[in-house]
């Protein structure tokens, strides 16, 4: 099983990496991030459940180390991440049922890491 507090790790060295190489594109990408992420009609918690249930649409190891750890710092429970889970494996079939526990184990490293 992958360790995605890690794999979440390794996605912020990258993304500090490509700020290096590419400030102005990733300044932008930042400001993306920011106003998606702002509470607007939907709260950030929600929108950040909607990411992680993208990542595991999209079998993304990053997205589901980096949005676990996200919706842990909004105050997800774990209930609200299981049914984000599920509209993603409904919508995704069996490769998204495969990445759904995936995203769960995310979750559950990240509360255990933050809990030491």
């Amino acid at each position: 099983m992958e360790n995605y507090v890690k794999v979440s790790e390794e996605v912020s060295a990258g993304a500090r990496s490509l700020r290096e190489a590419l400030p102005a594109n990733m300044a932008a990408f930042a400001q993306i991030g920011k106003a998606t992420y702002a509470d607007g009609a939907l709260s950030g918690k929600m929108k950040e459940l909607i990411a992680l249930a993208i990542g595991v649409t999209v079998r993304c190891d990053g997205c589901l180390g980096a949005h676990a750890k996200s919706c842990l710092a909004y105050g997800a429970t774990r209930e609200e991440v299981a049914e984000a889970i599920g509209v993603a494996i409904h919508m995704g079939g069996g490769p998204s049922m495969v990445y759904g526990a995936l995203a769960l184990e995310a979750y559950d490293q990240h509360v255990a890491a933050s809990r030491k």
